[in-house]
């Protein structure tokens, strides 16, 4: 099965981001013998700044496309190791209490953040309700979804964007247009719940 590239994003022809995935793998892999290596030598401080540099830079580059992949439960698992390694955890402790302590995002939560900062940036690209119809309705701010009965595209970047749009907080959705307070807030939301998935983030709100 013939592969390509998007954006230096490794993809196959089925658009399963597998490819992609097997890519960064073995460099998470080695991010972590690394951070066990050097654990014992170095503060706690220093060890987040060589999460950011070695580990979270490389999850975080196109995390929006492939975050809710079905092969994304792998990087997920590689990083509750490298979390568990900086805290001096054991293989089978919880991680949620341990993100939070490290205020850093597990990563179906960094992926909503994705998804969310690229709406804010590109708000030209999608529709709000009151430019459709007139009609008052409690949804007339909110943005519409894309027509699309394909299951890929709708768990694509658009889509997926404007479903997680319509289900934040209204304390965080009234400050869309003030981009550094709705980034502010929205993180403080993230780190406060730590969610696991998509789906308990729109479950919780």
């Amino acid at each position: 099965m013939s592969d390509l590239k998007f954006l230096g994003i490794n993809i196959n022809n089925t658009l399963t981001w597998k490819t992609h995935i097997e890519t960064i793998l073995p460099k998470l892999s080695s991010a972590c013998f690394a951070m066990r290596s050097i654990k014992p030598l170095i503060s706690q401080q220093m060890l987040k700044a060589i999460y950011y540099s070695q580990f979270h830079s490389i999850i975080l580059y196109g995390l929006m496309f492939w975050g809710n992949s079905t092969h994304s439960p792998r990087v997920f698992r590689i990083q509750k190791r490298i979390i568990r390694i900086m805290t001096g955890s054991r293989s089978r402790d919880s991680c949620r209490k341990l993100f939070r302590h490290l205020n850093i995002l597990p990563l179906p939560s960094l992926c909503i953040l994705s998804i969310l900062h690229f709406v804010m940036k590109n708000k030209e690209l999608f529709t709000i309700h009151n430019e459709i119809h007139q009609h008052g309705t409690r949804q007339t701010n909110n943005f519409h979804f894309p027509p699309s009965k394909l299951q890929k595209y709708q768990s694509g970047v658009f889509y997926m964007g404007v479903k997680l749009c319509i289900s934040l907080p209204p304390y965080i959705k009234v400050e869309f247009d003030n981009t550094t307070k709705f980034e502010t807030l929205l993180k403080k939301f993230l780190l406060k719940h730590t969610f696991y998935s998509l789906s308990e983030f729109y479950n919780f709100v």
